[in-house]
């Protein structure tokens, strides 16, 4: 925790477990973004100089670098900018301006009485990452702030070693945690043991290729090409020789498992709240972001099925029947939930992190699974019904246990993205099915936006339900009738 060694740890537990006062500011059950759109500062009294410029551009730099790790950990538009001017209120500066599109963020104010000087601060997002633990200390971080345990000189000490600070954990557990996904992945759709093995071989070497690929600046569309042909051609391979050796082997398994690990933490959720929310232009630039970046992992499984075909290998369409027993619904839940705990690794969550995305999993897989399927409910409302409880469920738990609830809501809904969709449309669309493959690219795009929808209203429930009582002191005066002007009647 990079914040504790900057407090004194009996003031900061004794601060954030008062419940006698400020109970809208410290409110256990909530997350900061329920906290900061609940209550005012903790004190009237403004902890900077508001006329020294110095002072006040110093503030807005510290709430427009929380408000940079929030971006690129994939909060969205709206919820950013509330944080950022919850910062900068904390401080004393309650009357400035909060501007985001895409990744960009400006903050304005003026300062001075008689010459009124102008101050903004601009701060540029580079790109979204995938280090939750920074989210999370950065969550730990505004909650301080807010209740006025942390001066603006050690909360820029404070992002400064978070912002320097290395991963919790190394590469190679970043590594296992995606492979470990993969296999859950292919359990998931039915694959067996050896199909769970060579899923979670082949996500290794996506993940640690993609990670070489990014620390020689190729951009991000070519890496996920690189993926998609590497989660196709290692199947191709074991399918060729799996098959001559006389045993059964469905390639559509690995390859979906791949597309699956490499569609996840993408800007899709983001993008649709971004559009929900209010940042239509925000949202669209993402979503444009979310289908290239998807588009380059079709062209990747496009260029490996060609490659297949030149080398002889021609590959079967994924069969709808399992091949194994592993394909009971009891199973296809605990391995969405090893699926989630896995993503949450391989994003270098903390561990209760883990455990919480694993059990907002359960609940969605378990009643899509269980509830859902076996009702005949198609797969696009099936899957939206099981990624608003994930969202609800999940924002639920997170708010228990102060867990960021974007951790809960991205990680929940990995097991269910339309990996499978995907390659079966590109088959299709490479053996010149056009209308099949484009009804299955379709299907793909309609389950992946009823999981972004689905899961923002599952947690804007969460958010109703948990947030603390708001602090409306002009409604609470209208409603005494009393007012500052009036005089007794003699």
């Amino acid at each position: 925790m990079q914040l504790a060694k900057f407090l004194d740890p009996r003031r900061v537990r004794d601060l954030l477990s008062r419940r006698d006062t400020s109970e809208a500011v410290l409110h256990p059950d909530a997350a900061t973004i329920d906290l900061v759109k609940a209550a005012p500062p903790p004190s009237p009294l403004a902890p900077v100089d508001l006329t020294d410029p110095g002072q006040v551009s110093g503030v807005m730099d510290i709430a427009a670098r929380i408000g940079g790790i929030l971006l690129s950990s994939g909060t969205s538009n709206s919820d950013a900018k509330e944080q950022i001017h919850a910062v900068a209120s904390a401080y004393g500066l309650h009357y400035c301006h909060v501007d985001i599109t895409l990744n960009t963020i400006t903050v304005f104010t003026i300062v001075g009485t008689s010459n009124r000087a102008p101050i903004s601060v601009f701060r540029v997002v580079r790109k979204l990452t995938i280090d939750f633990s920074k989210l999370s200390e950065v969550d730990r971080l505004i909650r301080s702030i807010q209740a006025g345990a942390t001066p603006p000189e050690v909360a820029e000490k404070a992002l400064d070693e978070l912002i320097a600070a290395p991963p919790p954990f190394g590469l190679k557990m970043s590594l296992f945690g995606w492979s470990l996904m993969a296999a859950a992945v292919a359990v998931l759709l039915g694959g067996n043991a050896l199909v769970a093995a060579i899923s979670a071989a082949s996500a290794l070497v996506i993940m640690g290729g993609s990670a070489w690929l990014d620390s020689k600046r190729l951009p991000v569309f070519f890496q996920n090409i690189y993926g998609g042909f590497v989660a196709t051609m290692p199947a191709a391979v074991m399918y060729h020789f799996v098959i001559s050796q006389g045993f059964q082997l469905a390639p559509g398994q690995i390859i979906a498992s791949g597309i699956v690990v490499m569609l996840a933490g993408l800007t899709l959720v983001q993008a649709l709240q971004d559009g929900i929310t209010g940042a239509p232009v925000t949202a669209g630039a993402r979503f444009f972001e979310t289908m290239l970046l998807t588009g380059g992992i079709v062209a990747g499984v496009g260029i490996g099925l060609e490659v297949s075909a030149y080398l002889g290998i021609s590959l079967p369409l994924y069969e709808t029947s399992p091949t194994t027993g592993f394909s009971s619904a009891t199973v296809k839940v605990i391995s969405g939930a090893i699926a989630s705990a896995g993503f949450t690794i391989a994003c270098y969550s903390e561990w209760s992190s883990v455990f919480i995305s694993g059990l907002a999993s359960v609940t969605g897989s378990g009643i899509y699974y269980l509830v859902l399927l076996p009702q005949g409910l198609g797969p696009v409302v099936g899957i939206g019904i099981a990624a608003t409880m994930i969202g609800l469920f999940g924002g639920l738990l997170a708010r228990r246990f102060r867990v960021p609830p974007l951790i809960t809501a991205v990680a929940g809904i990995t097991p269910l993205l339309p990996g499978l969709a995907i390659y079966r449309g590109m088959y299709a669309i490479m053996h010149d099915q056009m209308v099949v493959g484009y009804s299955a690219m379709t299907l793909a795009l309609a389950i992946a936006t009823s999981l972004a929808a689905g899961v923002v209203l599952g947690e804007w429930v969460a958010r109703k339900l948990r947030r603390p009582p708001m602090f409306r002191p002009y409604q609470t005066m209208q409603r005494l009738r009393s007012s500052p002007f009036k005089r007794p009647v003699a």
